[in-house]
């Protein structure tokens, strides 16, 4: 699977093959002694070719001398970056882009992958364009001059790699359709049939390079490395992750998969590898094939070693054709749709969110879509933490409990009572909306209330602000004739009131550690 994956993504990427062949030397073999993952296959992936190949060639032209070291330069720079985000402990900072941002990105760069493919399907000459549709109009205004034996060679690859995937997954169809198809091209000559072949593959193992690193360099390169640094730690440390629940042996550990990433891609940038990341489909087959540990990714290292020492003359007649088909049929599965028919049921917001994505990122291009995913990401965590639940209750009947008057069947207080809940902790992102939205629930109220009831039992922290809205809010309900209670304070919410003194303020007498005993008290009290 590496094999032909390495030599197609590099292609992918605007580099010569070998690239991709050394992308499975050094990065597989230190990930292997340094992964917490057992199944993961560490090489070059679809997803961060894409963004490689967005990113620098603004910057220098595809295949040239320049452009090759400025990805080794941005291979080290992401290797360096997920080292310091590991030795940070800041891991976690993969949990603040949402999976429906993810999937819109995905589905997008799925899209333009298969555009980028075209050319080699159909065996068009085409001018690079920086913009995926710009790619696809001109090929469709020069559709006339396809080269049927490509394109029968490409759909032939599809067809026999994914009937033998139904046969059986541990079958490896790629590098079978890459063994027939170069024997094939050198029998009947494709390239005397006008058929694009890879040609010249060095042979041997990668040389010690030092990558380009000055100021200049880094600054232009800085927003392709943060997009692949991003998309790659989401993507790897995601089918690590899933991998890991199917075993349930053992655990991922962010912090030290950053590291292992990070060291892995520093390592290859000075022998010559294209940026690696986790391939979900070659983790798939390594885990398929009964991989119980990383000696299988340095089993896969002895077999790429070998394949460099000698067999790299033999993909000389490789059509490029046949790269396109194991490109087309490895970024099928990254259009998640099913995704978005899941979101239209359960969650229109994070449908919006995936559509966006995915619209900008198409449109618009890989930078853009990887930008406005994320601010959208951390946009709607604070949206969420600014302004969550508050919600008016009410007792079900026959029992202690009280719950959403919107969601359940209750006896809903009525009279000059109200009863809210606020699920979160009150802090300075949403002091003012925890104040502001009691007082209009108050004032949309057919009678006018008496007695407000606050369960605070999800309140399980609270800072200055958030005490000062508290106080704020008692003395405005004081203002209008409306007592406070409040019922099971927890934690360090309780020990504020305390220490701050506002239980002194709003009175002993009004704090209850259960809501039900705070209702009942009130209503005995009223009956004497």
């Amino acid at each position: 699977m590496l094999i032909p994956q390495g030599i197609a993504y590099a292609y992918l990427a605007g580099l010569p093959p070998i690239y991709g062949l050394y992308g499975g030397l050094v990065p597989l073999f230190l990930y292997a002694l340094l992964g917490t993952s057992r199944q993961l296959s560490i090489g070059p992936v679809a997803i961060s070719a894409l963004l490689i190949l967005a990113g620098v060639s603004q910057l220098a032209t595809p295949g040239s001398p320049t452009y090759i070291s400025l990805v080794l330069t941005t291979g080290l720079l992401i290797g360096i970056m997920q080292v310091a985000l590991s030795l940070l402990r800041m891991g976690f900072l993969v949990n603040f882009i949402s999976h429906p941002v993810i999937a819109g990105f995905t589905s997008a760069a799925a899209i333009i992958i298969v555009i980028s493919q075209l050319k080699d399907f159909l065996g068009i000459a085409v001018p690079y364009f920086t913009h995926p549709f710009e790619t696809l109009n001109y090929i469709l205004a020069h559709a006339s001059e396809t080269h049927l034996v490509s394109a029968g060679i490409c759909s032939l690859s599809i067809l026999f790699i994914f009937g033998l995937r139904k046969v059986s997954k541990k079958i490896p169809g790629p590098l079978l359709a890459v063994v027939i198809s170069i024997l094939l091209s050198w029998w009947f000559d494709f390239q005397a049939m006008g058929v694009s072949i890879i040609e010249e593959v060095p042979v041997g193992l990668p040389s010690f390079e030092r990558p380009l690193l000055d100021v200049t360099t880094i600054q232009k390169l800085l927003p392709t490395v943060l997009m692949v640094t991003v998309i790659g730690v989401v993507e790897s440390i995601g089918i690590a992750k899933s991998l890991a629940s199917k075993h349930r042996n053992y655990t991922i550990d962010p912090n030290q998969e950053l590291l292992a990433l990070g060291i892995s891609k520093i390592g290859g940038s000075f022998f010559q590898a294209i940026p690696t990341s986790g391939s979900f489909t070659r983790s798939a087959v390594n885990n398929d094939a009964g991989a119980q540990s990383t000696v299988a990714s340095l089993i896969t290292v002895l077999l790429i070693i070998f394949t460099l020492l000698f067999l790299t003359p033999v993909f000389y007649y490789l059509p490029k054709a046949t790269l396109a088909a194991i490109v087309l049929l490895a970024v099928v599965n990254l259009f998640d749709y099913t995704e978005a028919l899941h979101l239209w049921k359960t969650d229109r917001s994070d449908l919006l969110m995936m559509s966006i994505t995915f619209f900008t990122t198409l449109l618009l291009g890989i930078a853009e879509g990887v930008f406005i995913g994320v601010l959208l990401s951390i946009g709607y965590i604070l949206y969420r933490s600014t302004h969550p639940n508050i919600k008016v209750i009410g007792n079900i009947p026959g029992t202690t409990y009280y719950r959403d008057i919107d969601r359940f069947e209750i006896d809903y207080p009525t009279g000059n009572m109200l009863i809210v809940r606020f699920d979160s902790q009150l802090y300075f992102a949403n002091a003012d909306y925890f104040k502001m939205t009691i007082l209009e629930l108050i004032d949309q109220q057919e009678q006018p209330i008496c007695y407000l009831f606050l369960d605070a039992k999800s309140i399980y922290d609270i800072d200055s602000s958030g005490l000062h809205a508290l106080d704020s809010l008692h003395d405005m309900l004081q203002a209008r004739n409306i007592q406070l209670y409040i019922a099971g304070a927890i934690g360090r919410f309780r020990d504020m009131v305390i220490k701050s003194g506002l239980r002194e303020k709003i009175g002993n007498e009004y704090l209850f550690l259960y809501l039900h005993d705070a209702i009942e008290t009130h209503q005995m009290t009223k009956e004497k």
